[in-house]
């Protein structure tokens, strides 16, 4: 059987395993495992074991459950909560304003936690209702608390970005920097059109009342303000820290986790109940994410073992002579197709031990790549059938919103989701300039 056949017949075992509803490490790892021990026999047990020693000598890996637990710690604790109130005063006399200021706050939400449940759930519980209380369009800021919370996955310190690097071996620092300014390009696309459509159609964004906005003076909307300072200054010290080589960047994750802990101490928000809360989910994020990536390893080495990836770069450059940029695209498109049926990390372990060597023997930028795959995930998220963020909001969202509503507020998303990749494309310095001028790479 050929390299060709036997990494078909694999995707295609994986996919049907996969549909029982198991575990996806478990699907990875049983089918690397069980083809190494097909093609070579019983010295091949030996790749998971050595596979699990890989993932304990990979010593960044210690920042995931310090992220986690940061970002857990300033959820959980309320201290999020108080940023919605600063931005319903400050843009609240605006038309749109509120769901322009909760976009706003998950871009703040996204800088404490790296990943998008946590946006997604102060999104559907604190701002949601407080903007269908409000008069604003229930489809329309629908749309708007689940594209935002996708933001969480992109700009650092994103734990998606830890994955990929750790998969594609490239440093964590370099993808943390480069999702910066794409983050901040797709929430100015998600305000702009906010605005844009609430100004066309006023109906579907009331502006806050006069006397709610008149009751406080100055000094009283700069103390709302404050509210935000705790949190940015949280990341601000952490990252500080690490970008002037002060601390490395385990030691700097360690920082953003204590931090995290004294600002809720020091908020009087915390409690043996948030501490419980915030130690079990990162518990079972981190542990998630040790098997995965071990049964990534697995599953990497056959194709490695296989030689697999040189006989599919010679298939797409040599037999079909297709243009980079055309596989580049199918690649990008085949992630978003997943993506309708698969989480991101579940994408990521199935494909990148093909795609990314590719995209290296291309002449592309595996940074701008692991960007460009990040985009391919946040618009995963909010497309039916399966996207992560719909089946929270639907589990979220108040009873007025029912699952059709869902599933068309997130349209006008999909496409300025798609234009910001298609951009990045385009003009690559949009991700790449930055790393480039920090780390002098």
């Amino acid at each position: 059987m050929t390299s060709e056949m036997i990494t078909i017949f694999m995707f295609a075992t994986m996919l049907v395993l996969m549909m029982t509803g198991q575990r996806v490490f478990g699907v990875i790892g049983f089918v690397g495992s069980a083809a190494a021990l097909w093609l070579w026999g019983n010295g091949a047990v030996e790749m998971p074991f050595n596979a699990a020693i890989q993932v304990l000598n990979w010593y960044p890996l210690i920042t995931v459950p310090f992220f986690v637990f940061m970002g857990y710690m300033l959820s959980e604790s309320g201290i999020a909560s108080n940023l919605y109130r600063m931005f319903h005063v400050w843009f609240g006399g605006m038309r749109g304003g509120l769901a322009i200021g909760t976009i706003g706050l998950m871009v703040l939400i996204s800088c404490m936690n790296g990943l998008s449940v946590a946006g997604m759930a102060i999104g559907a519980t604190v701002a949601l209702p407080e903007l269908l209380r409000r008069g604003y369009d229930k489809i329309m800021v629908t749309g708007v608390v689940q594209a935002g919370s996708a933001l969480g996955i992109l700009i650092p310190p994103s734990v998606v970005l830890v994955l990929y690097a750790m998969i594609a071996r490239q440093p964590v620092l370099q993808l943390w920097l480069a999702g910066i300014f794409p983050g901040l390009l797709m929430a100015a696309l998600f305000a702009l059109y906010i605005y844009i459509r609430c100004r066309i159609q006023p109906e579907l964004a009331p502006v806050l009342p006069a006397e709610e906005r008149e009751n406080l003076t100055t000094a009283e909307k700069f103390a709302l303000a404050r509210a935000g300072v705790l949190p940015l200054g949280v990341f601000g010290l952490m990252m500080g820290l690490f970008l002037t080589g002060v601390t490395s960047l385990v030691e700097s994750s360690a920082v953003g986790a204590l931090l995290a802990t004294l600002a809720a101490l020091f908020s009087r928000r915390l409690s043996w109940a948030v501490l419980e809360n915030c130690t079990r989910n990162t518990l079972m994020i981190s542990t998630m994410f040790l098997w995965i990536i071990m049964a990534a390893l697995c599953f990497s080495s056959v194709y490695d073992g296989l030689g697999a990836i040189k006989a599919i770069q010679n298939l797409l450059l040599n037999t079909w002579e297709l243009d980079p940029w055309m596989i580049l695209i199918a690649m990008l498109a085949s992630f978003i197709i997943l993506g309708i049926f698969l989480d991101d990390t579940a994408m990521l372990v199935i494909v990148a031990p093909l795609y990314i060597p590719l995209v290296i023997s291309l002449g592309f930028n595996p940074i701008w790549f692991g960007i460009l795959y990040t985009i391919t995930c946040q618009i995963a998220y909010i497309t039916p059938p399966f996207g992560y963020n719909l089946f929270l909001m639907r589990a979220l969202a108040p009873p007025e919103i029912s699952l059709a509503d869902i599933y068309r507020s997130i349209t006008p998303f999909f496409f300025l989701m798609v234009l910001a990749m298609i951009i990045i494309m385009i003009f690559p310095e949009i991700a790449l300039w930055l790393p480039r001028v920090v780390t002098g790479r």
